[in-house]
């Protein structure tokens, strides 16, 4: 994975459904936050900041430290691991989730401070290099 360049406002302005893309204009604006770095795309992912990760198994690759996308049928938070934000996720509101990844359907129904929080922890792990189930080394 590799930032591929391109207008970020564009991208989102081409968003739909209209809900979709007003969440992706709030989440933009929340991972910057978060995160201090400007928004890159990354194909059809807005990232934020990069790192270099690898796994005990040797496989490796870079990614942004946080990211999201707006998808058709939800937006989908890129987190290290959703099992590791379980207590916050608890407390969100209406969301399903994979491995490492959160899907909102509508941030109007979440609680955002919750979630800012499960994103500067996620920020955290990644800056702190990682865990037991991957080595991240800050990039940008």
């Amino acid at each position: 994975m590799k930032p591929t360049g391109g207008d970020v406002a564009e991208f989102i302005a081409e968003v739909s459904p209209a809900k979709r893309q007003r969440d992706a204009e709030t989440l933009t604006a929340m991972l910057q936050e978060v995160s201090g770095r400007e928004p890159v795309l990354w194909g059809t992912i807005v990232g934020f900041g990069s790192c270099h990760y690898r796994y005990p198994t040797g496989n490796e690759g870079n990614m942004p430290l946080l990211a999201f996308a707006p998808r058709k049928a939800a937006s989908t938070i890129y987190l290290e691991s959703t099992a590791a934000h379980a207590d916050a996720l608890g407390r969100l509101g209406p969301h399903t989730t994979g491995v490492g990844c959160l899907y909102i359907k509508d941030l109007e129904t979440v609680d955002l401070d919750v979630l800012r929080g499960i994103l500067t922890a996620s920020l955290q792990w990644s800056e702190n290099g990682g865990g037991e189930y991957a080595t991240i080394t800050v990039t940008g």
